[in-house]
């Protein structure tokens, strides 16, 4: 075989090795394709099989409404835990003043004050601070913690009107923020349930939680009342 020969003999293998080559290439995509259309398809049967039509969801929303009413209408009578919140009434925008709001849920607890102007200014000016509450006395007495609480509070009512004219001598609402499973009673008034979150105070289950910060309250000769809870 002459060298013509041999080249000739090297290009066709080249050119078998590029064709195997180029059909495993080919086969891999093929396959891929077919993995790739069993995937999808599997998508769609799921898709399917967890769709709800609006029908259904409505049917939903109708069932979870008859179940609502039912737990606000008397103790025990539906599925759903519900607890009254004698909520009658929205702020209607035209408020004035200086109001304060308590956040207690966990192991810290915010102070908020808040001055509105009424419709045409709304919020004025707004303060807020964070306290963590000390672990000993998320287990402690009930009395140490609404102390250490009315404390805190003082201190931040203590700051208002610093840098400017001293607000006339009224006394202050508060709403307070009680994150824990409370059986209200009023608007501003509720016994606790159980407690949640870590703090295990047991002598406050079953006691009016209002009474017990209003206690600390007065204990420090802040005049401030719990307006909602």
């Amino acid at each position: 075989m002459g060298r013509r020969g041999v080249v000739a003999v090297a290009a066709v293998g080249v050119a078998v090795a590029a064709c195997v080559v180029a059909g495993v290439v080919v086969g891999k995509r093929v396959k891929s394709r077919r993995k790739w259309k069993r995937v999808m398809g599997v998508l769609r049967e799921l898709e399917e099989g967890c769709e709800t039509t609006v029908s259904r969801l409505r049917q939903v929303v109708d069932a979870m409404a008859v179940e609502m009413h039912a737990g606000l209408a008397s103790e025990g009578g539906s599925k759903l835990k519900m607890l009254l919140t004698f909520v009658d009434n929205l702020p209607t925008g035209s408020e004035k003043g200086i109001y304060y709001a308590l956040d207690l849920g966990g192991t810290n607890f915010r102070v908020l004050r808040v001055q509105l102007g009424g419709q045409r200014s709304s919020i004025l000016s707004s303060d807020v601070e964070r306290q963590p509450i000390p672990p000993e006395l998320m287990t402690g007495t009930s009395e140490d913690l609404f102390d250490f609480i009315a404390s805190a509070l003082q201190q931040f009512v203590e700051k208002e009107g610093n840098g400017s004219e001293p607000p006339p001598i009224r006394r202050r609402e508060l709403g307070f923020t009680f994150s824990f499973p409370v059986k209200q009673t009023s608007v501003s008034s509720g016994i606790l349930i159980k407690w949640t979150k870590g703090f295990a105070i047991e002598s406050m289950v079953g006691q009016e939680v209002t009474e017990s910060l209003q206690r600390a309250l007065d204990k420090r000769g802040l005049d401030m009342r719990v307006a909602a809870l």
